[in-house]
């Protein structure tokens, strides 16, 4: 995966957790604000009725007879209500009324009057000048049947005292209503946060989308592409192999606009670094030359010069060769290659190189052996693998070149009986500009041709490895689609 398609996933991962995060703690948050609502709802109600009570309590007796009346009528009562979507049809509160010591004078259920209240956290606090409160089960073996309640003091007014001054409690009464009663509500909350959610996500892709077609160009090109490879012919799924290449080359584009890189910059930065130690050699061999030496001295100097020259446009050449490269996006024509014949021609134009060091080739290509690309592409880049073993292989040994089907792959290898690789180079052999010195000179290469061969196994949608074998050296995976002869 190239660093800019790594960015944008990033960035999208990283919009999406965020998102995520956010939903989860909103969601989290919600039941608790609902019922931190609905409790102070219940707190005036409790107030209002604890207040009606006290109008007609008169010696620590509390009349309820009233409030029991006006219960059933509100039972009676028709009620409709549309709260946010939420049909309302019914009151749904449990009322009781104890006396200072807990006892149960009044059950809006009708089923535990006389019996003793005060174990309960909020009868118990409340007749103890408190505020009280609990949420209760009202059936042990459902979870959802959970009650909210909230007590009330009831106290009786001396003669000409106020209830501040002279308060004394003689009772309580205590509201409930049923969590599940506002849980519509909570599942409503919640809903529209997800489409809120699903909204902003599919609004960001949308953005996206129509700033890479701003940026590229009309989406009636696609379709021009398409009538014209209609007309061109030819199997379908060849067409659709060719469209699919040319959305792949949009897209990277698409990627680089928005991401706004700049390769111009960056190896611009890089390639002056690199190119600093050639210049450094050939500026103190041109200073040494003015001085008097011997003309053997002076044909070394001479020959560093031309060196390192060489050293530097090929530094060069290989930069340009680089960035044009990947800046295509994708391949500019897509044909049958024969592998077995590609490798020939590089074993050919490598066999000078490796007949200095006294070096032969064992190759083993099956001639069916067929990939879909770019011939010339392919060549380079195993000729740059080929290359790369020769400098590292040791005098009198072989570099061995093999390939093979591996599921709808082809893997290409090309085997070195070097000394392998050390294990911090291990992961960034594919590095631009990374390169270690060769075993014979002790120089070092350009850093370029393993990232060239990396952009290449990229553009025809495979991949390229380097790794120490179990036998010694190393050994050069070059993983490509496979392609059939028709």
């Amino acid at each position: 995966m190239t660093r800019r398609s790594t960015v944008f996933i990033g960035i999208f991962v990283v919009y999406l957790a965020a998102v995520g995060l956010l939903l989860y703690r909103v969601a989290a948050d919600i039941d608790p604000r609902y019922r931190e609502s609905a409790e102070e709802s219940l707190v005036d109600t409790a107030q209002l009725l604890a207040t009606l009570l006290e109008r007609r309590t008169f010696s620590g007796v509390i009349p309820t007879d009233e409030l029991e009346r006006t219960l059933a009528h509100l039972a009676e009562r028709p009620v409709y209500a549309r709260i946010f979507g939420i049909e309302k049809t019914r009151v749904n509160l449990h009322v009781y009324v104890t006396d200072r010591n807990g006892i149960v004078l009044f059950d809006s259920r009708g089923r535990d009057v006389g019996k003793s209240y005060l174990d309960w956290r909020d009868v118990r606090l409340t007749l103890a000048g408190a505020y009280g409160a609990r949420t209760t089960l009202a059936d042990d073996d459902d979870t959802g049947s959970a009650v909210m309640y909230v007590g009330a003091a009831i106290r009786e007014r001396g003669d000409g005292v106020s209830i501040e001054a002279g308060e004394d409690i003689v009772g309580m009464v205590g509201v409930g209503k049923p969590i599940e009663s506002f849980a519509p509500f909570i599942a409503n909350a919640r809903a529209k946060l997800v489409q809120v959610v699903l909204i902003s996500v599919g609004a960001l892709l949308a953005a996206l989308a129509l700033s890479a077609i701003w940026l590229l160009r009309p989406l009636g090109l696609i379709g021009d592409l398409w009538r014209a490879l209609r007309q061109q012919g030819g199997p379908l799924s060849a067409r659709l192999r060719l469209m699919a290449h040319a959305l792949r080359a949009s897209v990277a584009e698409a990627r680089d606009a928005l991401a706004g890189r700049s390769y111009a910059e960056q190896y611009v930065q890089t390639l002056a670094h690199e190119i600093k130690s050639p210049l450094a050699a050939i500026r103190g061999a041109a200073e040494l030359l003015r001085e008097p030496m011997s003309e053997s001295a002076r044909a070394r100097f001479a020959g560093n010069i031309e060196e390192q020259v060489a050293r530097a446009q090929d530094l060069v050449e290989r930069m340009l060769e680089l960035t044009h490269l990947e800046r295509r996006g994708s391949l500019e024509r897509v044909e049958l290659v024969s592998l077995a014949q590609v490798v020939r021609v590089v074993v050919t134009e490598a066999a000078p190189i490796a007949e200095r060091k006294h070096m032969r080739f064992e190759v083993d290509v099956p001639e069916p052996l067929l990939a879909s690309g770019d011939a010339f592409l392919l060549q380079r880049a195993i000729s740059n693998l080929v290359r790369n073993a020769i400098d590292f292989a040791p005098a009198h040994s072989s570099v061995e070149i093999a390939a093979r089907e591996a599921g709808r792959q082809i893997e290409l290898t090309v085997h070195d009986f070097g000394p392998g690789l050390q294990p911090f180079a291990q992961r960034r052999v594919f590095e631009k500009f990374f390169s270690t010195a060769r075993p014979d000179t002790g120089k070092k290469g350009t850093g370029l041709g393993l990232a060239f061969v990396r952009e290449v196994a990229a553009l025809h949608g495979g991949a390229a490895r380097l790794a120490n074998h179990p036998e010694g050296g190393t050994v050069a995976t070059l993983e490509l689609p496979i392609a059939s002869a028709t």
